[in-house]
């Protein structure tokens, strides 16, 4: 099983940014997927998970701001941010839930995979 973050970078607050998930070594059609974010010096926060059909949670800080999708024939799933803040600076993680839920998630312990994460950086 294997999670391939990219997309990241250093961007200016109120910007976009896609980041993108790549996958394999596993059924990607039917595996939830979600993103994980961590900042310097707190604790791993869930962002979002996409079902296997598409239906999406989102966290509060996540929600109308964030877009998360996934093109199953390709084995990707993708993580649009807008109006991007300083407080999104962060090490963003893909991961796959232990429970197929699209609801809030704890960090690690309600994941079994995680990929090696992709840093973004909104600076104002």
């Amino acid at each position: 099983v294997q999670l391939v973050e990219s997309g990241g970078g250093s961007v200016q607050s109120g910007t976009s940014l896609q980041l993108s998930c790549k996958g394999s070594g596993f059924d990607f059609g039917d595996t939830y997927l979600s993103w994980v974010r961590q900042s310097p010096g707190k604790k791993p926060e869930w962002v979002s998970t996409i079902t296997e059909i598409g239906v999406t949670g989102y966290s509060n800080s996540a929600l109308g701001r964030f877009t998360i999708s996934r093109e199953n024939s390709e084995n990707v799933a993708y993580l649009h941010m807008t109006r991007l803040t300083p407080e999104d600076t962060a090490v963003y993680f893909c991961a796959i839930p232990r429970f197929r839920t699209h609801s809030a998630l704890s960090p690690w312990h309600d994941f079994q995979t995680k990929g090696q994460g992709t840093q973004v950086t909104v600076s104002t």
